[in-house]
């Protein structure tokens, strides 16, 4: 499976919910690399690198979370990077 690296920002009821623990560690059970934020409007930020049917696997998870409302993402494909782990920052 070929990997690609996401950028994501998430608009909704995503701040104060559990959403970056939550997709920490979804990412960690399914082997995906990268971080995630919490942005000063609300939104949050995402890169995350993997397989692209695992990153779907992870986006559809992370809106059946029990608190977690999603609007809308914004996604953009960037370049791969050399990493280990996923972090919450």
């Amino acid at each position: 499976m070929e990997e690609v690296r996401k950028h994501i920002v998430f608009h909704g009821r995503v701040q104060g919910v559990g959403f970056r623990y939550t997709a920490r560690y979804l990412a960690q059970s399914l082997g995906l690399t990268g971080w995630v934020r919490n942005e000063w409007d609300d939104t949050v930020t995402m890169e995350v690198q993997g397989p692209e049917q695992l990153i779907n696997k992870l986006l559809v998870n992370l809106s059946h979370g029990h608190y977690i409302s999603i609007e809308w993402m914004d996604t953009e494909e960037i370049p791969l990077k050399r990493e280990k782990g996923f972090s919450v920052r």
